[in-house]
């Protein structure tokens, strides 16, 4: 699996307020076998062990169990905040647990994937090149950490949320702000998804999404024009509606949908349910605007999407990590890198400065490297 696959979940005509698009996806029947049940985490703090003898705690906004007994009617339910009022950003760290010879698993949404993209490449420099500290060296990355908005501080998405109707059947949707695609998430079933609407508003969401959401305009909503010469009966109208929704369909996912769907991703299997998998996936980090997105993923044995929520990365954050990715191919060997991007050494000591990884460098060595090289172009002595 390379990409992700929204068979059996059908696109309706979008909604919108203000400068949000909320695409309904709906499900002739429902994923069988599995349900989201809620999870309520006291004081809005819960902490982790890691079964190695460490643990860290972590602002949880909600939390679901995922049951694949058939034994469960509950659908899933909105948990808890921290204090009166909810932080700006906060730190994003993972919480996912199950307990022996239970069929159901507890987790926290989004952040099994941000965990997958602050843990990448964690260990740092894997050959103790001098340019590198020794902090570097030692420690790697930790602490690394990246800050998220919760959905209350998106102008607009309180509202939108609040007045959106939801469609019969309805298991899913595509959120835009400022018709940039935000999040996407799937749940098993309608009556999941019907509790699961509001929550939407605690959900973490990336820099970019919270800019648009402060600076784009209004979005036009979805209009059908139908040649009334050409209705005669109501069997027709019926007919010409649904070709409209049709056509809204393929434009949808030719054009609003398209990175999300035709990006191939890297999945990671995190966890066996019976008859489905839990994966988070990572995107290549190849080229910079196009938008790309981390995220979690249920499916089925037939390969059906049951479960599915993403964050969008920022520009930044894309940078951080193909910077990565390009450092540990060349085995974190400064002057490989540099050729390898195309660019100078000086230039390659800035990026990492830039990216927030300036800490990791050996000052002294590096300025060395630089004055040897006669070049200090974009780059200052740290």
């Amino acid at each position: 699996m390379t990409r992700i696959d929204l068979t059996g979940l059908d696109v309706r005509p979008a909604q919108v307020w203000g400068g949000v698009r909320l695409v309904p996806l709906v499900r002739e029947e429902p994923v069988e076998g599995l349900r989201l049940h809620r999870r309520v985490y006291e004081g809005g703090l819960g902490p982790v062990e890691l079964g190695d003898g460490t643990a860290y705690s972590s602002y949880i906004p909600h939390g679901f169990v995922a049951d694949w007994s058939g034994a469960g009617a509950e659908a899933a339910a909105y948990g808890t905040r921290l204090g009166e009022e909810p932080p700006a950003s906060m730190p994003l760290r993972r919480l996912a647990r199950r307990r022996r010879g239970e069929q159901r698993l507890r987790f926290l949404p989004l952040h099994l994937a941000l965990e997958g993209y602050l843990a990448l490449h964690f260990g740092g420099p894997s050959v103790a090149w001098e340019e590198w500290s020794g902090e570097a060296v030692r420690r790697g990355l930790s602490p690394r950490a990246e800050a998220a908005y919760g959905g209350w501080q998106v102008p607009g998405l309180a509202e939108a949320l609040r007045v959106f109707e939801i469609h019969p059947g309805q298991c899913g949707m595509l959120l835009y702000v400022s018709d940039a695609l935000a999040a996407a998430f799937v749940v098993p079933h309608p009556e999941d998804y019907r509790v699961l609407h509001p929550t939407l508003v605690e959900d973490l969401f990336g820099e970019l999404v919270h800019q648009y959401a402060h600076y784009g305009a209004p979005v036009a909503d979805f209009t059908a024009s139908l040649e009334s010469g050409a209705v005669h009966s109501l069997a027709q109208l019926r007919a010409a509606a649904r070709a409209q929704e049709r056509a809204w369909a393929q434009a949808h996912d030719a054009l609003m949908a398209r990175d999300l769907l035709e990006t191939p991703y890297a999945f990671e299997r995190v966890h066996r349910m019976g008859d489905f998998r839990l994966f988070r996936f990572l995107p290549p980090f190849l080229r910079s605007g196009q938008e790309q997105h981390i995220g979690e993923l249920i499916s089925d044995h037939r390969g059906r999407t049951a479960y599915l929520k993403t964050f969008r990365l920022s520009e930044s954050q894309i940078r951080r990590g193909h910077l990565l990715r390009r450092l540990a191919d060349q085995d974190w060997h400064l002057g490989r890198t540099a050729e390898a991007l195309g660019t100078s050494y000086a230039e390659l000591v800035e990026r990492i400065r830039r990216a927030g990884f300036g800490t990791l460098l050996n000052a002294h060595v590096v300025a060395r490297r630089i004055r040897d090289t006669g070049d200090t172009r974009d780059t200052q002595e740290g």
